[in-house]
């Protein structure tokens, strides 16, 4: 499987990587069997994955937990990104969760230690009711001078951010410390970082790790309606406020766009013999700018379809198509990466 530097940094990252959210099982995804871990993690590594994404508050540490067991013996193949939340990010707290994270973990460092939402106060109400932290933020002079200790120090090998917009890239250079990564949504219908983040991580040295390549099985072509899509799985901006009682951007969607593409891109699959899921994890994987792209694999089964879209080569004629079919639906969603919320709300900017 190839492999790309991540920005400045020494880290050469498998272009498919392992998302380990549904690891250690949980109220989201569900079970999640530790042998099915096991056998997922250590087939990763024959073919070539050697990338383990991962978050202090995936499924409550769990995910941590049943990614460290499953690394056990194994450390020294795998480069490892987990990461903080905005509101545990005043120093003190920065130091706890990080040991916390490596004992979890059962190492001594964490390869790639991000930060996974901005801070400002969109962000840090999803974490926490704190009326102290809503009202005295975190810094982020304070916050990355600690990470910045903490790479000195060994814990941490290098530092990133996730959900980053270009302002806030920018706040976190003015702190002087070097961020190698920023991590994102991308695939086929989640197309905003293309016209302004992508550029500017380029310039300033940053790989880019995509996550939700599939659109959480949109783009699998397992569903022939998006009425058989779990509640969960529709709180995007991708899909009309009414679809789930917890969506939170109260906009129209994207449905009639996605729809119409998604018609297309099964002709397209059909046409080029491949599955839609190796289609659409092979068209994340083509730009060069993203230097790994994470994919769950909750079994074997599912880890070989996705690996399959690492070696699969798409012709420039089948990306430009590819990206005709989804052009409607960047244009109806705009360029700001937060799905999740409202795009005048945003919590990336």
């Amino acid at each position: 499987m190839e492999q790309r530097r991540c920005g400045t940094s020494d880290l050469k990252l498998s272009t498919l990587g392992l998302g380990c959210w549904a690891f250690g099982g949980g109220a989201y995804w569900g079970e999640q069997s530790q042998q099915d871990v096991q056998e997922v993690v250590d087939r990763a590594f024959d073919l070539g994955i050697n990338y383990f994404d991962t978050a202090e508050v995936y499924n409550e540490g769990e995910s941590e937990k049943s990614l460290g067991l499953a690394l056990k013996g194994k450390r020294d193949k795998a480069i490892i990104g987990t990461k903080i939340p905005p509101s545990k990010l005043y120093p003190a707290d920065i130091r706890k969760h990080c040991d916390e994270s490596l004992q979890r973990l059962q190492t001594d460092y964490i390869d790639l230690y991000m930060v996974h939402w901005p801070i400002n106060e969109q962000s840090l109400r999803h974490y926490t009711e704190d009326e102290r932290i809503l009202n005295q933020t975190p810094s982020n002079q304070e916050a990355f001078a600690t990470l910045a200790a903490l790479q000195k120090e060994g814990k941490i090998r290098y530092i990133g951010i996730s959900n980053h917009g270009v302002k806030q890239m920018e706040a976190v250079r003015e702190t002087g410390v070097s961020v190698v990564a920023n991590e994102l949504a991308y695939n086929l219908f989640s197309r905003g970082i293309e016209a302004e983040i992508l550029p500017y991580c380029e310039e300033h040295g940053m790989g880019i790790i995509g996550y939700s390549p599939l659109l959480q099985g949109l783009l699998s072509g397992k569903y022939d309606a998006i009425e058989q899509m779990k509640p969960s799985l529709v709180r995007t901006r991708h899909y009309h406020r009414s679809r789930a009682a917890d969506s939170r951007h109260g906009e129209e969607g994207a449905e009639t766009e996605m729809l119409e593409a998604l018609a297309g891109l099964r002709e397209l699959a059909q046409e080029l013999g491949v599955t839609m899921t190796v289609l659409s994890l092979a068209w994340a994987i083509a730009n060069p700018a993203i230097t790994s792209t994470i994919v769950g694999s909750r079994n074997l089964a599912q880890l070989e379809l996705n690996v399959q879209a690492a070696s699969y080569r798409l012709s420039e004629d089948v990306i430009r198509r590819m990206n005709e079919l989804s052009e409607p639906v960047l244009r109806k969603l705009g360029n700001n990466p937060d799905y999740f919320e409202n795009r005048n709300r945003s919590r990336v900017e």
